[in-house]
């Protein structure tokens, strides 16, 4: 069935131009100093926007202004160098640190209160009793129910000053009267290792959704944790991830190479390199390697997965990446807004760029994707358009390519499902999970003495689930869906997402992975099979 672009998800592009990005903070040690002094160019801007403050007819919101003009600055550079007004810097610094201080519950805004979805395991609500269905309709006296309450709003009366403690009162289900908790406020991780499991007897499982400051450790103890249930294989799934910070990626690579091998290095304008190479401490330098990238898999991934290609070391797996080898630091602008500007070019070991071309403008950068898709290359490795000016070669003389993405060992391609892309976006938009709490809200005891591997092993999702959800779209939205020839596809989404709300912690890729192209091209693979 042929794919149509409205119904694909609209995710391509979008974490990586929202600000993910590769680096550190801006040093301004080796920066000239008439960088920062006066000149007509920055005086005719000063100028302009004090005549529109002072003298323009209407009153003009002049911040509103000094945006736009960043926002067009940078837009005329590339793709990846970014402005973050201050009102969305601490939800990209937290995201990026990998963790906020909070109360520790996953919730949906539903029916005009605060429905907890799951209370994070360990965290403080966790441990003051807090359970999935719960309502939360109070805090320190305040009410948080109400049309009137955005998100925002509902989660500022969570949030507070780490070990500072808050009064709620819960309502829940059964129960004559309301609940009261007192929870201490803690850190909360932003989990960017989703999944470590145990795919064979002898092939691990690791699932990095970021680069995040927090990810080197998350991986660690994922991998320390295969390896002593007996791992000798290890699967690194970077789909779908936009990247993140330089140093993590290169951590991560570092474990799986030998000492004093090139992980990569970077060139700035004035011609400077800086070398990384692997280290000593690699946990993993010796067993087998999978690593699993699709078009979606931008920056710190693609680090890794060249790094470790071109040192020959694994085997890729999958689509051609993103194709983003510019390298970002952030700088303060003094009003609690930042800038991410593009600062040198990374190289994988062999030499070869990555970075895509991006001279025809943003909208042609960002909608790449679906010339992908109409080429076939998401289909058909050899659609993949390969220049002969950027063939390199590893040391063990396997060809590989610059100029845009890393190329996989061994291609997978994308489901050729329509429905399955509307599926995904379905799960995207959060329809699968309201309507997977509405269902637990109506019997959640019946889950009540399932275990997490009984779940993911035996249950099934019946067809009367399957229907129902049929049922709840059509009525919240135009389309009249029918999911008659793609039933056991939608019962994998169905149960991925139960299992999720019902137990958290990698559940939810547990139970997808299950009907997964690439996993089974990997679990052949690593079987000899393949």
């Amino acid at each position: 069935m042929p794919y149509k672009k409205k119904y694909l998800p609209l995710i391509i592009g979008v974490a990586v131009a929202a600000g993910i990005f590769i680096g550190g903070k801006l040093d301004f040690n080796d920066v000239p100093d008439q960088l920062f002094s006066k000149s007509s160019k920055k005086d005719k801007l000063n100028r302009l926007i004090d005549y529109i403050d002072y003298d323009y007819v209407d009153d003009v919101n002049t911040d509103s202004i000094v945006d736009v003009t960043v926002n067009g600055i940078l837009e005329n550079l590339d793709p990846h160098s970014v402005y973050i007004p201050k009102e969305d810097m601490q939800g990209v610094a937290e995201s990026m640190k990998g963790d906020f201080v909070g109360i520790g519950i996953s919730f949906y805004p539903y029916r005009d209160s605060i429905a907890v979805i799951r209370a994070i395991e360990g965290g403080p609500s966790d441990k003051a009793g807090i359970k999935g269905g719960d309502r939360i309709v109070m805090a320190d006296g305040d009410t948080l129910f109400g049309s009137k309450l955005n998100d925002g709003e509902l989660v500022k009366k969570l949030k507070g000053p780490l070990n500072s403690k808050v009064n709620l009162k819960v309502f829940r289900k059964g129960q004559s009267k309301l609940l009261n908790f007192t929870v201490k406020r803690s850190h909360i991780p932003i989990k960017s290792v989703d999944a470590a499991y145990m795919l064979t007897e002898k092939l691990g499982y690791i699932k990095i959704n970021r680069f995040a400051e927090s990810t080197y450790k998350e991986f660690k103890k994922g991998l320390d944790k295969l390896l002593d249930l007996g791992a000798t294989e290890i699967a690194l799934d970077l789909r779908d991830n936009p990247g993140g910070f330089l140093g993590i990626a290169e951590q991560i690579a570092d474990e799986f190479l030998e000492e004093d091998k090139l992980i990569l290095f970077t060139k700035n304008k004035r011609g400077n390199i800086e070398k990384s190479f692997a280290t000593d401490k690699g946990g993993f330098e010796n067993g087998k390697l999978y690593v699993l990238i699709n078009e979606n898999s931008a920056s710190a991934s693609e680090i890794v997965a060249g790094a470790l290609q071109d040192n020959d070391k694994g085997t890729i797996v999958g689509r051609r990446s993103y194709g983003k080898g510019l390298v970002q630091r952030e700088m303060d602008l003094g009003d609690g807004s930042a800038v991410r500007l593009t600062v040198s070019r990374y190289y994988t070991p062999t030499g070869r760029s990555i970075q895509r071309p991006y001279n025809k403008g943003n909208k042609d950068y960002y909608d790449e994707y679906f010339e992908r898709l109409d080429s076939g290359e998401l289909l058909d490795p050899e659609k993949i358009q390969v220049a002969d000016s950027l063939k390199y070669k590893t040391p063990k003389g396997k060809i590989v390519y610059g100029g845009g993405g890393i190329i996989p060992d061994v291609f997978v391609p994308i489901d050729n499902s329509m429905q399955n892309e509307t599926l995904t976006f379905l799960q995207r938009r959060g329809f699968m999970g309201y309507f997977i709490f509405e269902t637990l809200e109506k019997d959640r005891m019946f889950y009540s003495d399932i275990s997490r591997q009984d779940f993911i092993d035996i249950f099934e999702v019946s067809g009367k689930m399957v229907y129902d959800f049929q049922e709840y779209l059509n009525k919240r939205t135009e389309s009249k869906l029918t999911f008659v020839a793609y039933h056991d596809e939608v019962k994998q989404y169905l149960k991925a997402t139960l299992a999720d709300q019902l137990y958290g912690a990698g559940a939810f890729e547990e139970v997808f992975n299950q009907r997964d192209l690439m996993i089974e091209e990997v679990i052949g693979l690593s079987e000899g099979k393949k």
